[in-house]
């Protein structure tokens, strides 16, 4: 690659790694809010935390099945467009939350004591599990353009960096709801739908105009060209092009037949359960349970996100890359029992203790969880290649999103219930951390990616190509 060729490729290749870092910040504006919002919405309107835990078990279950539906329309369509029109629907649907209880001179959604009525429960709940099917419509661009951008060499290093997205958005977003609730009060909720909606669509507005969708379209080779070029691939390896049916077929093999997709997967699950407990429940267990000011505890939540996750999900991808070669289910295993030890430590912690040291704790929690929670997603993409990483992603998605029945109104329920209570979800999490573990530990010898057996799959379809055009040519 000449120079003039390879300055424009970095500066494409960064171009869009800050414009998706960019977006997906935005998306999480709007995704956890909700999580900040929960103590505030528990106490003015009364919604009960089974009611609440029940919004983000729904909202879960249909983000996860929305990213394994776009995360096939990815694969095949403009993904500039699908991240950008889910960002802007989620706004609007952020928006509508906020604007809820002035419905009331229509109907009854506010009973005489300024508390939520059933509708009102019923209308909010409905707006926030619409909003985790647009959440889908953001994930799966990202695994995909990561996979069309950059090599598999160097893409646990560069989604890693822009895994931090995640972090970042959710702790700024938490941090100015905890601001902006501890300054006027917790009747100000609507503020943290409002806000974040409007700072989102002009995210949206960046995205579209910052973003394309694949090197090619930039006039740019992709990265097979390129890798063939330097000798990283053979001169054999062909760029098939798949047809509707074909390309079903190679989806079907490299990633509902594909053992590794599946095991990752499940090993998400776990890991989605222990980062749940701490962005979902974070500010109402740090209140309830800890006894901390709403200000503390979402400053707690938000210091988890914004330098446990940043830095974890960066020094989680240099690891793979630069210590385990790129494999990286050694690095999750060593993260797993990190995240599932910090939070038990936090948990033994006595309540009287400095809340220093329970900062300390969970921000350390935070720190190992996001490893797993950035690196399964490369592995996703490693396992199944570019060519369906958006699909296997959405897939994975489907059982990391399916822990929020667990981590929503099932943990929702045990702390409600006065037998069980925070203890009951504390003990269930970490079993849930021992158990990803496990399953990562099967997978320790695995290969960094499934790249060849991508090959010989694609090598079949060309025969079974060439096999039907000679029998239509007879």
């Amino acid at each position: 690659m000449d120079k003039a060729t390879q300055k424009k490729y970095s500066y494409w290749q960064w171009r869009t790694l800050i414009a998706l870092i960019v977006g997906y910040t935005f998306y999480y504006f709007l995704r956890k809010n909700f999580s900040a919002a929960i103590p505030a919405m528990n106490e003015s309107l009364g919604i009960t935390k089974t009611q609440l835990g029940l919004f983000l078990s729904l909202n879960g279950i249909v983000y996860g099945l929305s990213r394994f539906i776009n995360g096939i329309l990815a694969d095949r369509y403009n993904k500039r467009l699908m991240m950008t029109m889910g960002l802007v629907l989620s706004a609007i649907i952020n928006f509508a939350i906020c604007f809820s209880p002035k419905m009331n001179g229509f109907i009854n959604v506010l009973d005489t004591n300024g508390k939520a009525t059933m509708t009102l429960v019923y209308i909010i709940g409905s707006l926030w599990v619409l909003n985790g099917y647009v959440h889908g419509m953001g994930y799966p661009p990202c695994a995909s353009l990561m996979a069309h951008w950059f090599r598999p060499s160097e893409l646990a290093t560069k989604q890693s960096i822009w895994n931090a997205s995640h972090s970042i958005g959710a702790g700024l977003v938490v941090a100015l709801c905890g601001w902006m609730l501890s300054r006027w009060g917790y009747s100000a909720w609507q503020l943290c739908f409002a806000v974040p909606a409007a700072l989102s669509l002009v995210g949206a507005i960046y995205l579209y105009l910052s973003l394309r969708d694949t090197p090619s379209s930039v006039g740019l080779p992709e990265i097979e060209e390129l890798e063939r070029k330097e000798g990283i691939k053979k001169e054999t390896e062909k760029e098939v092009e798949l047809s509707g049916s074909e390309f079903k077929k190679f989806v079907n093999k490299m990633v509902f037949r594909n053992k590794h997709v599946w095991i990752v997967s499940l090993a998400d699950f776990c890991v989605y359960v222990i980062r749940f407990t701490i962005l979902e429940w974070g500010t109402m267990f740090l209140t309830q349970y800890k006894g901390l000011p709403i200000a503390l505890a979402a400053s707690i939540v938000a210091a988890s996100e914004l330098i446990g996750g940043v830095f974890g999900t960066i020094v989680a991808g240099w690891v793979t890359d630069k210590v385990f070669k790129s494999r990286t289910i050694r690095t999750c295993v060593f993260c797993m029992l990190g995240a599932t030890a910090s939070f038990f430590v936090f948990w033994l912690l006595p309540k009287d203790a400095p809340w220093i040291f329970t900062a300390f704790f969970i921000v350390l929690s935070a720190f190992f969880v996001y490893g797993p929670q950035a690196l399964l997603g490369v592995s996703a993409s490693q396992y199944a290649t570019k060519k369906a990483s958006a699909s296997s992603n959405g897939f994975v998605g489907i059982w990391c999103y399916a822990a929020s029945l667990i981590a929503g109104v099932g943990f929702g329920a045990l702390a409600e219930n006065e037998a069980y209570g925070w203890n009951a979800v504390f003990i269930v999490t970490f079993i849930f951390g021992l158990l990803g573990a496990g399953i990562l530990a099967l997978m320790w010898n695995a290969p960094a990616d499934d790249y060849a057996r991508a090959e010989k799959v694609l090598a079949e379809i060309a025969e079974q190509r060439e096999l039907s055009n000679e029998s239509l040519d007879d």
